[in-house]
């Protein structure tokens, strides 16, 4: 959220005013009465907090309780405002947009540049292409004082503010950097009286991979936004994300829970239109403890219906694959009450079909193909 960058910011001497956060009315009067006129804006994870109605000027502690007051509890895309950043009123004479990010297709960095901001840069780079700067930044070498100092007349930052604007953008690569950022962006970075250069606003994306490394950076999650179940799952060290159908998916390998996502969408066109309830995937080491972590997270969903375990075995064999699925449901006891479709193929698949067909569950069906598995699921899950 905007209030965590500017944290960042703050961390790497980025100019700028950090602000107050308020979770009530009056925490926000309260903040107002210590700095004046102020902005009250709402904190979320989106943009277009402004045209959303989540950005408000206050000129006394009054207006800001009453904006306050109007800001929290808010809905903007879909995210609910339960938090607001009291930023000090600037007197802006400029706005410009500044960003660092990934630029994946290309492996390598890019910065971007406008000296037009304060507005969507998607909207300026339609209307105006010529003043939104892209400046490739190769990973081997990063920004120096000299590449910092490019960026600045390359953007046309005005003259005046060249220095401030190297320092800021040197100060702006370190928080890409030094915090495993996939994304940096200030808009606007503001140009105030006096010749002032200063970031009033900030958005941060940091890259999970880097978790850790970066040991501080769990404060920052959102733990309000997150679902619970996803929440759960990542305690437990599983690669889960919630989706919104009634078939609960788990499979060993990302590309085979994809595919299995794709073959539950289509046989349930079939079954009412019955669609995959999450993306699981297990990895290689599906034992007993892992898979029942996994049915605990999925039975836990209350839109599944029926459970599709899609695995192809390889490093795991299908019999430790088949003494998972049992022991995950002699973990899991009673809590285990939704059907469970189970496909194996692969590495000691006849031992893996024995160990459940001896098992003989009441929840269990096997299915040898993995389009028969996907159609049993749904029908399962249309009953």
């Amino acid at each position: 959220m905007e209030y965590q960058a500017k944290e960042l910011f703050a961390k790497h001497d980025v100019p700028g005013a950090p602000g107050i956060v308020a979770n009530t009315p009056a925490e926000a009067r309260a903040a107002a009465e210590k700095l004046g006129v102020v902005v009250v804006k709402a904190q979320v994870q989106a943009g277009g907090r402004g045209k959303a109605g989540g950005v408000k000027l206050a000129k006394t502690p009054d207006e800001a309780e009453a904006h306050a007051e109007a800001i929290l509890g808010m809905d903007i895309k879909g995210l609910t405002v339960k938090r607001v950043l009291i930023a000090p009123a600037a007197t802006i004479e400029e706005e410009y947009y500044f960003s660092f990010l990934l630029d994946r297709a290309n492996r390598q960095y890019l910065c971007i540049a406008s000296i037009e901001g304060g507005v969507e840069i998607e909207e300026v780079a339609k209307t105006n292409p010529d003043a939104v700067k892209k400046i490739a930044i190769d990973p081997g070498t990063g920004v120096d004082e000299e590449k910092a100092r490019a960026i600045v007349v390359e953007a046309g930052f005005p003259e005046a503010l060249t220095d401030q604007a190297v320092e800021t953008v040197l100060a702006l690569w370190k928080v890409f950097v030094e915090e495993d950022a996939t994304l940096v962006e200030v808009n606007p970075l503001a140009r105030l009286a006096g010749d002032k250069l200063e970031a009033l606003d900030g958005k941060v994306s940091l890259d999970e991979n880097a978790e850790f490394r970066q040991p501080d950076h769990v404060a920052f999650e959102d733990k309000d936004a997150t679902d619970p179940l996803e929440a759960k799952a990542k305690e437990k060290g599983l690669n889960y994300v919630k989706l919104d159908g009634a078939v609960g998916i788990i499979g060993n390998g990302a590309g085979l829970v994809m595919s299995t996502l794709d073959v539950v969408a289509y046989a349930g066109e079939a079954h009412g239109g019955v669609k995959p309830a999450n993306f699981l995937d297990i990895g290689g080491g599906a034992n007993a403890k892992v898979m029942a972590d996994g049915l605990d997270v999925i039975l836990g969903d209350e839109q599944v219906k029926s459970v599709f375990v899609n695995v192809f075995g390889g490093i795991t064999a299908c019999d430790e694959v088949a003494n998972g699925i049992k022991g995950a449901l002699e973990i899991l006891g009673d809590a285990a009450t939704k059907p469970l479709v189970v496909r194996l193929d692969g590495n000691n698949v006849e031992k893996g079909r024995a160990i459940l067909d001896e098992m003989n569950h009441p929840l269990v069906t096997q299915v040898d193909t993995m389009d028969g598995a996907a159609d049993k699921a749904a029908e399962l899950a249309n009953d």
